[in-house]
């Protein structure tokens, strides 16, 4: 028997968070384990509930999204949650914030009931961004801005000299919007080794997400906005 991806619904308008209750409690495989309307409510329960994944509205009176996707994953045990965003438009500063504090990827709230529920079953199951494209251009635009004033708070990327030459490779690739199957046929190996190499950059940079490393990837410079992609 599969188990049930735990979800936890974090929106400040009701109607919107009732909805999305709705949807996934009506989906099978799907479970909702809580529900709620700010940042500091979504953290005590992320704590006490440990779910799957968390739908993170990103613009909240209080503590926004990215502050409490921040703590969320700061408390978490592993395996830690995915935080899949919210947002009422793609090129949103507050969902470059969350990238880049941890969260595995983002969706509009506009999509349909369809984009939503696979897009909480990819992360949900440890895949790849739900929409890799538009992650990528959404780094590309805040990176462009970050380039010449440098991280935000005083931030710096983490240093890339730790990776193996493979490694560096294909966190290139990511970063340019590539599946895993894809990086796999460019340089000739599995999928599995693709994520082997993946799991440990990932652990050498202390991320948390596939997102995350795409920004770090922008910010350190080892990828370029506009750089061709697959």
């Amino acid at each position: 028997m599969t188990a049930c991806i735990k979800v936890l619904v974090v929106d400040d308008q009701f109607l919107i968070r009732a909805g999305l209750v709705g949807l996934l409690r009506a989906a099978p495989g799907i479970e909702v384990v809580g529900e709620a309307g700010d940042g500091d409510e979504a953290v005590a329960l992320a704590a006490q509930t440990c779910p799957d994944v968390v739908l993170m509205d990103i613009r909240m009176p209080g503590m926004n999204g990215i502050t409490a996707t921040a703590k969320i994953l700061e408390q978490a045990g592993d395996p830690a949650p995915r935080v899949l965003v919210l947002t009422t438009f793609d090129l949103d500063e507050y969902v470059y914030g969350a990238l880049r504090a941890g969260a595995s990827g983002f969706l509009l709230k506009d999509s349909g009931p369809e984009r939503l529920l696979a897009a909480v079953a990819a992360v949900g199951s440890g895949d790849a961004l739900f929409a890799p494209s538009v992650t990528r251009r959404l780094v590309e635009a805040f990176a462009r801005q970050t380039a010449g004033s440098g991280a935000d708070e005083g931030e710096t990327p983490p240093d890339l000299g730790v990776l193996t030459l493979r490694e560096v490779e294909v966190l290139k690739l990511i970063a340019r919007g590539l599946t895993n199957a894809d990086i796999a046929e460019r340089l000739y190996i599995s999928e599995a080794t693709v994520k082997t190499h993946l799991n440990r950059t990932m652990s050498k940079l202390d991320l948390d997400s596939r997102a995350q490393a795409v920004v770090v990837a922008y910010e350190s410079g080892l990828v370029t906005p506009g750089a061709g992609g697959s």
